[in-house]
């Protein structure tokens, strides 16, 4: 057994010396690691410690990197990386180890001391921004270049999404060099952002055209977004909400899309130029919506399916052309901006697939941010170009009612020398007229005279017969309506006394209420006018009951008038008029009359009696007559 320890152990030592070393020589300020400079184990089971780790049964199960730039893919896993590095006790700098990728939750660095134990230094984005040894937006750990050989150090990484490897030996002055350089581009960056949104902010305020909104909050989440992306938010903003931190680019680049959607339909008249388009950008900001929420809401690790935003960008970008192709001018700096912005996604989308082939540097790091800028740059123009189109149909518009005012000013002046001539005319003849008048008006004075006394007279004439005519129409009423209470009299006869709707209502309310008002519901004896025509509604409980209500002609869909006129000759004929008749002379359907008469027949046996001497007006009391029964046949009409 012991010379098969001994074998193994003598490999896992030419395995771990098989890694390349990286030397610190003064004369390289930066080295990243890659390929086999940096071996990876995936611990599945994340119960592995520094001591399982760089034991020599392990030390074997170290793979070199196969990419460019490792990725820890697996959210359930811990990822161990092993790097070594060749000690210099000659070299005048200091160094240290950085780790670019900023959304790392949990980092631990253990490096060997002295007495061949390892110490470990904790980083990582779940942790308070305050508590990291350097206060930069990557994380930071020292080398200890004190003794000569070559040093192991082991990372241990985990995070609840794919994050990037990318482990840089750097010199400390080269990474404060470095570091301010980087600070210094940063605020350029974003305060040309700013700068951007506080010009479209006074262009809304001058233009009142919410495409500018639009574009400000689209700035603003784009800023927003790439602070996110590049630590500066979690440095800045909220250094100890390290639970929103992970998350919060989510919501900017949620944003970012929306409002880049809703400014390309502003901008570009979608709306009226390309209707179909139009209702596409809607679904997909509903959808995007949708997957928003769905990402808030269950599983915001989902939020890390940053290819999503392709969808909206190539809608927008095929939107900028379309509208190009239909001649729109303004359309062609929003395609030339949307074309780098499709740059730096497609170059951070390979970035992800770790295409072996693109360097990576500052260039391709910051390639997205460039590019977001030269976008902004050329959307500026876009509105620039927009507003100057407008103002010059502006300009058009002006030139063209000028020219009209002119027209109508010409037009004016002639038209009031033509009326200057014929008001002199005029004038001139309205003087000679005036002398004549003068002389007439003495004369009608004398006339005037006179018939001021004749008028006098008249007008007591007149008083005399307008109060015959009074009595001699008051009495002409009272025969004809007497004379059609007690004769068989056609429609249009009957129709004088109750000739509409109105009539019929005002009769039935004085019939009903003759002997006073009292409510149905409480008892209460004062109203106020009701909704419909002559109702009355209690002052009390504002029941509101209607003339027609609880009579005869409840619920009757035949005109008013003409039910009074049926039920008249039912009354007047004591039932013996037939259905056919009444059909004939009311123009209503036969069998309708059929079935009323038949109630009001019913009826009028019911209450023969009461009907015996009732005079004239007995058929009154058929209509204030009200049962269950009847009301029941009535719906039936």
């Amino acid at each position: 057994m012991l010379p098969l320890l001994a074998v193994c152990c003598f490999f896992n030592y030419l395995s771990a010396n098989a890694q390349k070393a990286v030397s610190l020589v003064d004369t390289t300020d930066q080295h990243i690691f890659s390929y086999n400079e940096i071996y990876q184990l995936e611990d599945t089971s994340r119960k592995l410690d520094i001591n399982q780790i760089s034991s020599a049964k392990l030390s074997s199960l170290f793979k070199p990197s196969k990419v460019n730039t490792p990725v820890a893919a697996n959210a359930s896993s811990n990822y161990w990386y092993r790097i070594v590095i060749a000690n210099n006790t000659r070299s005048k700098n200091n160094w240290l180890l950085e780790f670019f990728d900023q959304t790392i939750d949990d980092i631990v660095v253990y490096s060997a001391n002295k007495g061949g134990a390892y110490t470990a230094n904790y980083m990582g984005a779940s942790r308070p921004f305050g508590q990291r040894l350097f206060q930069h937006k990557n994380f930071g750990v020292n080398v200890v270049n004190s003794a000569g050989g070559t040093s192991t150090y082991y990372v241990r990484i985990h995070s609840h999404q794919p994050v990037n490897i990318i482990i840089v030996l750097r010199s400390v002055g080269w990474f404060i060099h470095y570091a301010l350089d980087e600070y210094f581009f940063f605020g350029i960056f974003y305060g040309m952002i700013l700068v951007f949104s506080l010009y479209n902010l006074v262009m809304f305020f001058a233009i009142r055209q919410i495409q500018y909104l639009y574009y400000i909050m689209y700035n603003l989440s784009i800023g927003l977004y790439e602070m996110c992306t590049d630590g500066i938010a979690y440095q800045y903003i909220w250094p100890n909400a390290s639970g929103w931190n992970q998350y919060a680019y989510g919501i900017a680049l949620y944003s970012s899309s929306i409002f880049a959607l809703l400014f390309t339909q502003s901008l570009l008249y979608v709306k009226g130029k390309a209707r179909r388009l139009n209702k596409m950008i809607w679904v997909v900001i509903v959808l995007r919506t949708v997957f928003f929420l769905v990402c808030l809401i269950f599983n915001r690790s989902w939020f890390n399916y940053k290819i999503v935003e392709l969808v909206p960008l190539l809608l927008a970008y095929v939107t900028g052309c379309r509208i190009l192709y239909q001649g729109y001018r303004p359309a062609r700096f929003f395609v030339v901006g949307y074309s780098f912005l499709m740059i730096g996604f497609i170059i951070k989308v390979m970035i992800a697939l770790n295409v072996a082939w693109l360097p990576f540097g500052p260039v391709t790091h910051y390639s997205l941010s460039v590019c977001f800028i030269m976008e902004m740059l050329f959307i500026s123009f876009a509105i620039g170009d927009k507003v100057r189109l407008l103002k010059k149909k502006k300009e058009k518009a002006q030139r063209s009612t000028i020219q009209q005012l002119r027209q109508n000013e010409e037009l004016k002046d002639n038209l009031n020398r033509m009326l200057e001539q014929q008001v002199s005319e005029r004038t001139r003849e309205v003087i000679e007229q005036s002398q004549v008048i003068h002389q007439q008006n003495e004369e009608l004075k004398a006339v005037n005279i006179l018939l001021q006394h004749q008028t006098e007279e008249i007008s007591r004439m007149n008083v005399l017969l307008e109060k015959d005519n009074i009595t001699l129409q008051h009495n002409i009423e009272k025969v004809t309506h007497d004379r059609v209470m007690s004769a068989e009299v056609d429609y249009e006869e009957f129709s004088r006394i109750y000739p509409d709707r109105e009539a019929c209502f005002k009769f039935l309310a004085d019939l009903k209420w003759e002997s006073g008002y009292q409510c149905r519901k409480c008892g209460y004896t004062h109203y106020n006018a009701g909704h419909l025509p002559f109702s009355r509604r209690c002052s009390k409980c504002g029941y509101d009951e209607s003339a027609i209500a609880y009579t005869v002609l409840q619920n009757t869909r035949i005109p008013i008038n003409k039910a009074f006129y049926m039920i008249f000759l039912l009354y007047s004929t004591k039932g013996k008029i037939s259905s056919h008749k009444l059909s004939e002379l009311l123009s209503i359907r036969q069998s309708t009359c059929w079935t009323y008469s038949s109630r009001i027949k019913k009826l009028m046996d019911d209450k023969k009696k009461e009907l015996r001497n009732a005079g004239k007006m007995g058929w009154s009391k058929l209509i204030l007559d009200y049962t269950e029964s009847v009301g029941k046949a009535k719906s039936e009409l």
